[in-house]
């Protein structure tokens, strides 16, 4: 299997499924903001998350989540996950054809061929005053700034 390790791009151009809670009870939703680095001496996940987003409340009450990276023949359930709420939607993961895989303390998907299994160990709520201004303006209304969760990476599962 190819698979980038430029990690500027995996994120912007590959996109992933950021999904927190169990398999009974989960949401998931596309994500192409993120990065991958090291925090405290371990290797960590950034995701964002605005609150407006039902997978906010699964971050918030979850310890653990996965990013999850899809072959680009599913590009089409990405489209599904990043564009159904699973507010409304009781079986977005079949609507988007996607097994859910159980990892115990978190989901992920049986197509996925990368998934970060990390601990949250970090989150808090980004504060728009503290941004440059033209960014505000191109991606922030004043009340919906993301919340910035930081995970550490205690598994890497690849196909």
């Amino acid at each position: 299997m190819e698979f980038s390790t430029d990690i500027f791009s995996l994120f912007d151009k590959k996109w992933a499924l950021l999904s927190a809670g169990t398999k009974d009870d989960h949401n998931t939703m596309t994500i192409s903001w993120g990065g991958m680095g090291t925090l405290w001496n371990k290797p960590v996940v950034t995701v964002y998350v605005k609150p407006i987003r039902f997978t906010h409340k699964f971050m918030n009450e979850n310890e653990y989540f996965t990013v999850s990276f899809l072959p680009e023949d599913k590009r089409e359930a990405l489209n599904v996950m990043g564009t159904m709420t699973g507010r409304h939607h009781t079986d977005k993961d079949a609507a988007a054809g996607l097994t859910v895989r159980d990892l115990g303390e978190a989901v992920t998907y049986e197509e996925a061929e990368l998934v970060f299994l990390c601990r949250k160990v970090f989150y808090e709520d980004m504060i728009t005053t503290h941004m440059p201004e033209e960014i505000v303006k191109q991606h922030y209304t004043p009340d919906e700034p993301h919340t910035l969760y930081i995970g550490e990476v205690v598994d890497i599962i690849r196909k």
